[in-house]
């Protein structure tokens, strides 16, 4: 059980960090934003999201914001895409990479997307088909891994494993297991991981964090001790569900890549930019800081 050497940092600041605010956030705030995390030195960012701007009104700019945005080479610009409407718009856009989603919890399903978890997946079919036919890698992301806001905390681990095979077979190459509520522990986590493992490489395993009872670091570190080397979270722990009520936002990536460095682990992204894009949005949006880093480097500036 030793630490990676490198992790991959997926940002998903723009996306799923944004969705859920009270308020609109201007396209160009959300262009800004993403264009100081690449200055910064992220790799792998969650730009938008093709979906009905009926229900996520926030992502409803999401065509117009990735036209605006200077594509850097090796920079992964992802979009999220629910259904073959959403697949075509983001191909169109000019990302190179979509992502697509299903629950682990039967009741979150109905809630989020109106259909069954098996319902989920051959929505997802034709999606992963048309992505594939263009050349583009497919992420996929399981929520409600651990617990679910219907369901409490009856969340089968070896269901989890099994929905992670399924959508690696169908052409995933990775897989994203999201605690949406924030209700894991290490305990859990650990359980999770090595139900997954018996099903898909470590490689294939990303996790997604949120921070709800302040878990979020010691889950990570947990799966990272299992061979995890990517991990979801957004600038300035933006974030929250809008299906999931009290359900606070990601963890933040600066608190992420704070403790990365304690353990000496790579990331390439420089902290002090980091910072000045966690300042940035929060002031932009008008919003507290939920990042510890960020507070605290900001505070010894000042």
């Amino acid at each position: 059980m030793t630490l990676p050497k490198t992790v991959r940092i997926v940002e998903v600041g723009p996306r799923d960090g944004l969705q859920n605010q009270s308020k609109l956030v201007a396209t160009e705030v959300k262009v800004e934003l993403i264009q100081r995390l690449c200055d910064s030195g992220i790799k792998h960012i969650e730009v938008g999201a093709f979906v009905s701007p009926k229900w996520i009104p926030l992502m409803a700019d999401s065509a117009e914001i990735i036209s605006q945005l200077n594509f850097k080479d090796g920079i992964i610009y992802s979009a999220l895409t629910p259904n073959t409407k959403g697949m075509k718009a983001a191909l169109k856009s000019g990302v190179n990479e979509v992502a697509i989603f299903i629950a682990a919890s039967e009741a979150f399903s109905q809630k989020n997307t109106n259909c069954s978890i098996e319902e989920a997946i051959e929505r997802a079919v034709p999606v992963i088909k048309l992505a594939q036919e263009a050349g583009i890698q497919v992420r996929a992301y399981i929520s409600c891994v651990m617990s679910c806001p219907y369901e409490g905390d009856n969340i089968n681990p070896n269901a989890v494993s099994e929905l992670c095979a399924r959508l690696v077979d169908l052409g995933c190459y990775e897989v994203s297991l999201g605690d949406t509520i924030g209700r894991g522990t290490p305990f859990k986590t650990e359980r999770l991981i090595k139900a997954c493992l018996s099903k898909v490489d470590a490689q294939q395993i990303a996790v997604h964090f949120h921070n709800t009872y302040g878990q979020a670091l010691a889950n990570i570190l947990t799966a990272m001790r299992l061979g995890i080397s990517t991990i979801d979270s957004s600038v300035a722990g933006l974030g929250g569900c809008p299906y999931a009520k009290g359900a606070t936002g990601n963890v933040a990536t600066e608190d992420v890549l704070y403790m990365l460095q304690g353990f000496g682990i790579e990331t390439g992204t420089d902290m002090d930019k980091l910072v000045d894009t966690a300042i940035y949005i929060t002031d932009k949006i008008n919003i507290p800081m939920a990042s510890n880093t960020a507070r605290a480097i900001a505070n010894k500036r000042t």
